[in-house]
């Protein structure tokens, strides 16, 4: 009977939660209150995932989802974070991960620095010394503090990375694959694309020296290929 009674799986009941539906639906509004204020202001953004992780986690423990009549908490998110899930997880493991330290401070912080402390509590545990790491969170820059966690974690250095955007056609995806693909079997498979990138690139500087002795007539050849791909001669000029 003792089996039977105790339908528990992974911490939570099997077995329907009484709902409190007073309770859910406050809770509810102040997610949608939230989320509204997201949209129109980024600053907002900074200053309410607080109380936003807090809110998610109640509505999780009290499944106030069921209010909505939805099937389960995922397909909450689902409706309420369509970009992307993953950004709930983070707020929620900020809350049940990060109790110890004031809002205020969380706040100022913000909440990515914010997640990647999560990362240095979840390593330490009860060894966490909260104060020179949440100092660490407010004085430093994102990147150059996830840089000190990521030493903290790996006993590594890790050099200052940047993420680069540019736009390419489909039909010049085929070749820059190949091209990768090709650098990462003459360097390994365990090179990053962007060390793949970096060797594609040092050989095509070390081709244009060894041929014209000079890279600064490279962007020439460049010049040349653009204005004909636009359908005109080199040198020719559109119409104001």
């Amino acid at each position: 009977m003792i089996g039977l009674t105790s339908l528990w799986t992974n911490g939570r009941p099997l077995v329907p939660t009484k709902l409190n539906s007073k309770r859910a639906s406050l809770v509810l509004s102040k997610i949608d209150e939230i989320l509204a204020w997201e949209k129109s202001s980024d600053r907002e953004r900074d200053t309410q995932f607080v109380e936003l992780g807090r809110y998610l986690c109640e509505v999780r423990a009290g499944q106030y989802w069921r209010l909505d009549n939805l099937r389960s908490f995922d397909e909450y998110l689902e409706r309420k974070f369509p970009e992307s899930r993953r950004k709930a997880y983070y707020l929620m493991a900020i809350h049940e991960h990060l109790p110890k330290i004031p809002k205020c401070e969380l706040k100022l912080m913000g909440w990515t620095k914010a997640r990647e402390l999560v990362k240095v509590v979840r390593s330490n545990g009860r060894g966490f010394d909260c104060a020179p790491w949440v100092h660490k969170a407010i004085e430093l820059p994102r990147e150059e503090f996830k840089r000190e966690v990521e030493k903290h974690l790996t006993g590594q250095e890790t050099e200052p990375s940047e993420i680069i955007y540019f736009k390419v056609y489909k039909s010049q995806l085929p070749v820059i694959e190949q091209a990768l693909e090709t650098a990462a079997l003459m360097v390994g498979s365990g090179k990053s694309r962007g060390y793949c990138l970096e060797m594609i690139c040092a050989d095509f500087l070390a081709g244009a020296n060894l041929e014209g002795g000079d890279v600064k007539s490279v962007p020439a050849v460049f010049s040349y290929e653009s204005e004909f791909e636009k359908g005109r001669a080199p040198g020719e000029m559109t119409n104001p």
